[in-house]
């Protein structure tokens, strides 16, 4: 199978994405569907940040196994990984923390300022809205977790197990299907329909990484590089879930958020054990 092809199909598992996203466009929700949704969301990126998690660890404790018990191993090395997820963790974190926290607070000041007017007149200059802003938050979290996901597509490939790669396709393409709704979650609240133009670019941030990880795992194997991107994911993504959990108790429909909660992982769940099933 040539590149050009494995790449398509990279790409289509990535941008499945794009199916969840017209929801947000959808106006006049119920208060109670709002509530559904956003915790919908939630339990989506709750599920992603165990899988993540796990996925960037497992290399860490295998390196320690070999190091500790088998004494084939070296502790440097699982020195040198342990570093990179705590350090690319702390990073995903604390840069989105940091990040909203100067967004939070010019906001803030044009609001104590002048008034609700000026609040808007802030966010028509950066663009966005509270939301939408968030949203792109969670679209970047997604999208460097994809990007590990299209380096173990392309891996597949390089090494010629085509048939695994074909069963990474599917399942992360049934996977990203259901984090379009993740992303668009802190939306659902919101009076204004986000632009088409808006919900592409929010496509093309949490699912495009996939198709350029397809690409590089191709021609490039690093597992120093895959935990990087996970922990990178795994500390955005967490900082996203804190923000997300706010906007559901917003809603004040406890019953809605904890079916929307359990729906949500749920899906993840779901969409994972498409993988364990065939093996993968």
């Amino acid at each position: 199978m040539s590149s050009t092809h494995i790449a398509f199909l990279g790409a289509i598992a990535g941008f499945t994405i794009f199916l969840g996203l017209p929801i947000a466009r959808v106006r006049n929700q119920p208060l109670a569907l709002k509530a559904l949704l956003a915790a919908t969301a939630t339990g989506i990126l709750l599920f992603l940040l165990w899988d993540v998690l796990s996925h960037g660890v497992e290399p860490i404790e295998t390196a320690l196994t070999a190091a500790a018990l088998d004494h084939t191993g070296s502790w440097l090395r699982f020195a040198a990984l342990a570093a990179v997820f705590g350090g690319c963790f702390t990073i995903g974190l604390m840069s989105l923390v940091y990040f909203d926290r100067v967004i939070s607070a010019r906001r803030r000041r044009s609001f104590m300022s002048v008034g609700a007017a000026a609040a808007a007149d802030f966010e028509q200059t950066i663009g966005l809205s509270q939301g939408e802003s968030l949203a792109l938050l969670i679209a970047t979290g997604i999208g460097l977790h994809n990007f590990s996901e299209g380096l173990a597509i392309g891996q597949s490939a390089a090494d010629g197990k085509l048939a695994l790669a074909y069963v990474l396709i599917i399942g992360f393409g049934l996977h990203n299907a259901t984090e379009g709704f993740g992303i668009v979650g802190p939306m659902s609240g919101g009076d204004a329909r986000p632009s088409w133009g808006f919900l592409g670019l929010l496509g093309l941030i949490g699912g495009g990484p996939t198709l350029v990880g397809t690409l590089v795992g191709q021609v490039f194997v690093s597992e120093p590089v895959s935990i990087a991107f996970l922990a990178l994911a795994a500390g955005s993504i967490l900082y996203v879930v804190i923000e997300l959990l706010g906007v559901c108790r917003s809603f004040g429909s406890r019953t809605m958020v904890a079916w929307g909660l359990t729906l949500g992982l749920m899906l993840g769940f779901a969409t994972d054990f498409v993988l364990v099933a065939a093996g993968a």
